[in-house]
């Protein structure tokens, strides 16, 4: 697919990011991650955001990895208010976006660009020993995990890297405090320099 194309095409993958979220996560990674790096998201859904992200990746010679466990995060099991009955596997019961989330990488054509990595967020990254150039942090936001997805990913970040986060509301009416609050973390670390932002996307560089 074309650049055009496949902006077009996330607009039709379920998610939750707004498309002018998405172009924007886009153009920051296009914009300023470097060419033939590691990128690497945290929470894929269905693939919505590997999308936008992966379209940069392709145009930079980039490898974006997407870890998810697939199984929702707290908000999107039943009787919450983002559960998608459509997508439980009849087998278990359970949530599982894990085929949702590889046909749209597939009709994408990102195959060779986009790498799925399927577990819990913290025992992957005890393993990953690889430097990131971008990291984008959308996965679970109760406080423990988003804490945890901070506290392990965050130091694999390289100089100059970037790091993007969804979802940051400072007014809690908006939405959940976790994001907001590893993003004041990581301005408070001095590590990190908020570089722009976009709705509730959040986009820092470290130092």
């Amino acid at each position: 697919m074309t650049r055009d194309e496949l902006l077009a095409f996330a607009d039709t993958v379920k998610g939750f990011m707004p498309r002018n979220e998405g172009l924007a996560l886009y153009d920051a990674a296009r914009s300023h991650a470097r060419p033939g790096t590691t990128w690497l998201e945290i929470g894929a859904w269905c693939g919505k955001s590997a999308v936008y992200l992966g379209c940069a990746a392709q145009e930079r010679g980039a490898v974006l990895y997407s870890l998810d466990h697939h199984h929702g995060s707290e908000e999107n099991q039943e009787g919450w208010e983002h559960f998608d009955a459509s997508l439980v596997d009849p087998a278990d019961g359970r949530l599982n976006t894990l085929p949702s989330w590889q046909r749209t990488i597939a009709i994408a054509q990102l195959e060779s660009t986009v790498i799925g990595l399927v577990g819990p967020s913290v025992v992957v990254a005890a393993h990953f020993d690889q430097a990131l150039d971008l990291l984008f942090i959308d996965g679970g936001h109760g406080h423990d995990v988003a804490r945890a997805d901070y506290e392990a990913w965050t130091p694999k970040v390289i100089g100059g890297g970037l790091l993007l986060i969804h979802d940051v509301f400072a007014d809690p009416r908006d939405g959940g405090r976790p994001p907001y609050e590893i993003y004041l973390d990581a301005l408070a670390s001095g590590i990190f320099e908020e570089i722009g932002h976009e709705g509730s996307l959040r986009i820092l560089r470290r130092s």
